[in-house]
């Protein structure tokens, strides 16, 4: 199963928060699963990070790459397809995790009930 990580449950992860529930932590820790995180959601957290609204690791690149998650770039396609997305969700970030996930057919580790209005899969925190 390929999954996408949203910022939170990324964050949740690597802090080993309980916030994390059990199923969505087994399935990331599963060998057998790829997991992705987006370019967006690496940019969506060192932003955040900057104006002191999160706190994560400053090495964060090197941090997912020591996990083994994999990259997911946003290509032209997917800015085009969140950018035509309905408005169930105004989020900018998370519009470009649901177009990635559709390309990659990935579900998308989240709290976000509004991930679903767009048929992107969801495995809840």
């Amino acid at each position: 199963m390929r999954l996408l990580l949203d910022a939170h449950a990324l964050l949740w992860w690597l802090a080993d928060d309980p916030s994390l529930g059990a199923a969505a932590r087994a399935l990331i820790s599963d060998p057998g699963n790829e997991v992705f995180v987006s370019a967006a959601t690496v940019w969506e957290i060192s932003v955040k990070r900057s104006l002191g609204k999160l706190v994560a690791p400053d090495d964060l690149v090197d941090t997912l790459a020591a996990e083994g998650f994999a990259e997911a770039p946003i290509l032209a396609t997917d800015g085009d397809r969140a950018g035509r997305l309905d408005p169930h969700h105004r989020d900018p970030f998370d519009r470009m995790l649901v177009a990635q996930a559709l390309r990659l057919d990935a579900a998308v580790v989240t709290r976000d009930s509004a991930f679903s209005a767009y048929g992107a899969r969801v495995v809840g925190t």
